[in-house]
């Protein structure tokens, strides 16, 4: 695990003279959100000459502010030795291709044997999450959906891809298998998505849901099946497979929004591609990819 960066000492120029402490630290400290700056003038880990302050303090001409990160804080998450292909790795990020059955985050009465838990054996130089010790995972799959995930190694990547993702500028294809033949070769399924009125561990199109949208193409047609590539404009829980049911083809083998499939054990959906711009400078567009694993492939060769 990687350490703070060292205490730095900065002098305020005459161009930030009356600007709030907390956003002096922001624009010296890029690697800090503005929360967490916040946080650590807070803590009394921000000093201007000498002196604790609060977050809008004004500093002025000529004044000195320390800035003290302490290293990230053990939060109790166990290292666990759960194989995980790494398909992209930098020193700010990485992209993994997550197995299906892997429950992304700990969570009451499942405190491990999760993608978290094997990323904090995994990745040797975490710098930590909002002063945690902990890997940043930036959007999330549902546990029995495979493929390709960004995670954030540092507070600073973690704002960008975020960020990417908020203004829908990362690129997520995804291969699914649906039940029939669809009509149309390729399409945009645009739906409000909520939480089903009547059962509560469903999500739908419904009148008031969250704007969503999910374009999709067919790339083969097979007796009674047609394998699907969708892409996500929003992303919503469950959208893709909420969508695809909604034109009356359900992936194989959903039991959620479908029906269970003799041909695979988990619904058919697949995170195959993934485009991003490359954080914290974006300066480079990356994209990564992920075959099907064996059990989807099996199911394609047995049809």
């Amino acid at each position: 695990m990687t350490t703070s960066p060292p205490n730095r000492t900065f002098d305020v120029a005459s161009t930030d003279n009356g600007e709030r402490v907390d956003r002096f630290v922001q624009m010296r400290c890029p690697e800090l959100s503005r929360s967490r700056g916040a946080a650590l003038i807070r803590e009394g880990c921000v000093m201007v000459n000498g002196v604790k302050v609060k977050p809008s303090s004004a500093v002025h001409h000529g004044d000195s502010v320390e800035v003290i990160v302490p290293p990230p804080i053990a939060i109790g998450l166990v290292a666990q030795d759960i194989p995980i292909q790494i398909v992209y790795q930098d020193e700010h990020m990485l992209v993994i291709d997550k197995p299906a059955g892997l429950t992304v985050h700990p969570a009451p009465g499942h405190p491990d044997g999760t993608l978290v838990n094997a990323l904090m054996a995994l990745v040797s130089d975490l710098s930590g999450i909002g002063g945690e010790m902990r890997p940043g995972i930036v959007h999330r799959l549902d546990k029995d959906t495979s493929g390709l995930m960004m995670v954030a190694k540092d507070d600073a990547a973690h704002r960008c891809l975020s960020k990417q993702l908020k203004e829908r500028r990362v690129r997520k294809t995804y291969l699914a298998l649906v039940v029939g033949s669809l009509k149309q070769d390729s399409g945009t399924i645009d739906g409000p998505i909520g939480r089903h009125l009547k059962h509560r561990k469903r999500m739908a199109i419904i009148e008031g849901g969250r704007a969503s949208q999910t374009n999709y193409s067919v790339v083969h047609r097979f007796d009674g099946f047609t394998l699907v590539e969708a892409q996500p404009v929003t992303g919503r829980t469950h959208q893709i497979r909420v969508h695809l049911t909604s034109l009356g083809h359900p992936l194989v083998g959903d039991a959620v929004y479908g029906k269970a499939s003799p041909l695979v054990g988990r619904h058919f959906l697949h995170a195959t591609r993934l485009g991003f711009y490359v954080p914290p400078d974006e300066q480079e567009w990356r994209e990564c990819e992920a075959a099907l694993p064996a059990d989807l492939q099996a199911a394609l060769d047995a049809i």
